[in-house]
């Protein structure tokens, strides 16, 4: 036998929860792989397989066995091992006890910090054949499995009952119970294309074996390529193109192990319907990618997929095409009824509506978002009653019969049925980009009024959450206010927003009625929102001292953050960048030590080198203050570095803390102005060398 063989397991199940079938598979990779590195069990490769009905992982060139170590156990001191005649104290003994030698066996280990009674174990490693059921039990119970279910008459749990298991070493099975079965080396193929046992007897030949064998395309990725070029392909046909998106593409190949193209039509009439209407209804309901032609025009086809090969594959089309016209009906019927009452009408019955126990209602939600909404729209000086139109209206399309069969439609809908409405085109799409951005990346909104209402609803959300005491916590974010605080982040910094966040939350706070602790609210969410935005610049390549430097002085609006932050980033680039940095922590240091007296009345300066620094700093104070009125940062730093020969020189050549107490309350004067020159930027003494 080789000191390396390949080894594979695989569990096979009934189907298995689609959307859930690529992290099982990951995570399964990712258990079975630690495991074997805990065990200090060697390997080159590894790879993880899924399909509907199975989990599967190959590990290459994995080690025979554990390498034989030797463990080196130290035990007392030699003065308390011995008494001074010699004699093995009982500390002594009892160590050569557990080691199951006597003392006179034991040894000695010295170091440069003395002498100790020691014991070197040959530990001879075990073979892998005897740690690999544990390892595989392990790895399976560390699963992320929300609920797990129990069959027949035993005990085992699993996120869907087993059937089979594959433990496959070399070409020999590793014979085990793994949850409630006999592992072995004999898998199934598909389910109707092979419905029989198939033999295994080498690991690498896995996937080959079970797609000649047994009609299986084991490996998920490879599906998911294939799905992807054989609905293009079946697009083709029909002159269109496939609508692919991915989380779609992951689910249809999870729930197919020998995937098979199907196009379908519908008929031209559902056309009327807003294309948003079909593609969810195709996507959701019956898992059909829908099609396109060249301008992006929806086209009366779909492409699905069976797990099968038909000798009459027109008779899965006609079903497919029989089961999704009642849906396309039912959503034509959403939209008709929605439309024969405006959503103004649907304002009052949002009082039906809880929103949050201590929060009230969407009616009260709506009320906070249009006072919010019209106070932001004062401040950026833009259109208050598109504004507030837009935010009496954000909730109202979530009681339309579209958005109850489909959720994800919210505010899609809401664009679509102002705009039946008459409602103005800027409040229209302003119901739609509150919800912007959906996701990290993706696109922040397009206009003025929803750019308002996205950041009046999240803040709305973000400070309500908080005074009702639902803070997150670790990874437990139930109303993603990580995300929202995100988002509003984004909207002001990407929109170039001039706003100032914390009279934002300030205004926010005010407009809830519920008790709670308003000062130590305000502070928790200010530092969450800081948090945030510590996040979101390490993101976009800043490093963590220089936004550490702008977060020092705090600006309250995230667009003049980010302005500081392009300023210091630049500033660390210059020749004087790290001498100055080193010189504002020496003043910093020596100001937050000194208990002396400061004067800020610069006066009765003596030496030559600090009446120079007074006078270049007074010179830059100047230079700097127009600068600085128009967030000029970058330009105000440049000049700032000037200051680096004579900020030297001063340290050079000038005791701060000296004798003379009038004297040395100057000096500390003339530091605090340097310093209090760059804090109007940031804190570059934050910087790191």
């Amino acid at each position: 036998m080789t000191d390396q063989q390949h080894l594979l397991f695989e569990l096979g199940t009934e189907e298995l929860p689609p959307k859930s079938l690529s992290r099982l598979s990951k995570a399964l990779l990712e258990n079975i792989c630690k495991g074997l590195d805990d065990a200090e069990l060697s390997f080159s490769s590894s790879r993880a397989y899924a399909t509907p009905r199975r989990l599967a992982v190959t590990i290459e060139n994995l080690s025979t066995s554990q390498p034989d170590k030797q463990i080196e156990k130290r035990g007392p001191a030699i003065q308390a091992a011995f008494s001074e005649d010699g004699t093995p104290s009982k500390a002594a003994e009892g160590f050569a006890k557990s080691c199951g030698v006597t003392v006179e066996q034991l040894g000695r280990l010295k170091t440069d910090k003395g002498e100790w009674l020691a014991y070197t174990l040959d530990v001879k490693g075990q073979p892998t054949q005897s740690l690999l059921p544990d390892i595989i039990n392990k790895s399976l119970a560390l699963l992320p499995i929300a609920k797990r279910m129990r069959w027949g008459s035993n005990d085992t749990e699993f996120v869907r009952p087993v059937h089979w298991a594959v433990l496959l070493f070399g070409e020999e099975a590793v014979v085990t119970e793994i949850l409630g079965v006999m592992s072995g080396n004999k898998t199934q193929g598909h389910r109707f294309h092979a419905p029989y046992h198939i033999s295994l007897t080498k690991p690498e030949e896995y996937p080959q074996t079970l797609l000649e064998q047994g009609k299986v395309i084991v490996d998920f990725e490879q599906r998911k390529k294939i799905i992807r070029e054989a609905a293009q392909k079946a697009a083709e046909n029909v002159n269109s193109i496939a609508h692919i998106e991915d989380d779609l593409l992951e689910e249809i190949a999870a729930l197919n192990e020998w995937p098979v193209p199907v196009t379908g039509n519908f008929a031209e009439k559902f056309l009327a319907l807003p294309d948003e209407c079909l593609i969810t209804t195709m996507q959701t309901n019956q898992k059909y990618f829908p099609v396109k032609d060249q301008e992006g025009k929806l086209l009366p086809h779909f492409i699905t997929f069976a797990n099968i090969e038909s000798s009459r594959p027109e008779s899965i089309q006609h079903g497919n095409e029989r089961v999704i016209t009642p849906r396309l009906t039912d959503a034509e019927f959403f939209w008709n009824q929605d439309r024969k009452q405006p959503l103004s009408a649907r304002i009052s019955k949002l009082s039906n509506i809880v929103f949050q126990e201590k929060l009230g209602t969407l009616a009260d939600k709506t009320t906070r978002v249009t006072q919010l909404s019209e106070y932001i729209a004062k401040q950026l000086d833009t259109d208050v009653d598109l504004a507030k139109r837009a935010a009496h209206l954000a909730k109202t399309d979530l009681l339309t019969e579209m958005v109850g069969e489909f959720p994800s439609l919210q505010g899609i809908m809401g664009r679509y049925y102002a705009l039946e409405d008459g409602e103005p085109e800027e409040v229209a799409q302003a119901l739609e980009e509150q919800y912007f951005p959906k996701q990290s990346g993706s696109p922040i909104p397009s206009t003025d009024t929803g750019q308002i209402l996205s950041i009046a609803e999240k803040m709305d959300t973000l400070a309500g959450i908080f005074s009702a005491g639902l803070i997150p916590t670790g990874d437990k974010d139930p109303y993603a206010l990580r995300r929202a605080t995100l988002g509003i982040l984004r909207i002001v910094i990407e929109g170039k927003l001039p706003l100032n966040i914390v009279d934002l939350l300030d205004d926010a706070l005010t407009l809830f009625s519920h008790k709670f602790d308003l000062i130590a609210t305000h502070k928790q969410i200010k530092d969450f929102i800081y948090e945030r935005l510590k996040h979101y610049n390490l993101e976009q390549g800043y490093t963590a001292d220089e936004i550490a430097a702008v977060l020092a002085v705090m600006p309250e609006e995230p667009l003049d953050f980010q302005e500081r932050l392009k300023a210091v980033q630049a500033f660390r680039k210059l020749p004087e960048a790290e001498s100055l940095a080193s010189a504002n922590k020496r003043i910093r240091n020596i100001l937050k030590k000194s208990d002396s007296k400061i004067d800020v009345a610069i006066g009765i300066l003596v030496e030559k080198q600090e009446l120079q620094l007074l006078a270049a700093a007074r010179d830059t104070e100047k230079d700097i203050t127009p600068l600085l009125a128009k967030h000029d940062y970058k330009a105000a730093l440049t000049r700032l570095a000037k200051l680096r020969d004579d900020v030297d020189a001063f340290f050079d050549h000038v005791m701060v803390m000296c004798d003379d107490p009038q004297l040395r309350a100057k000096r500390l004067g003339l530091l605090t102005m340097i310093s209090d020159l760059f804090l109007q930027i940031a804190d570059i003494s934050k910087l790191q060398s």
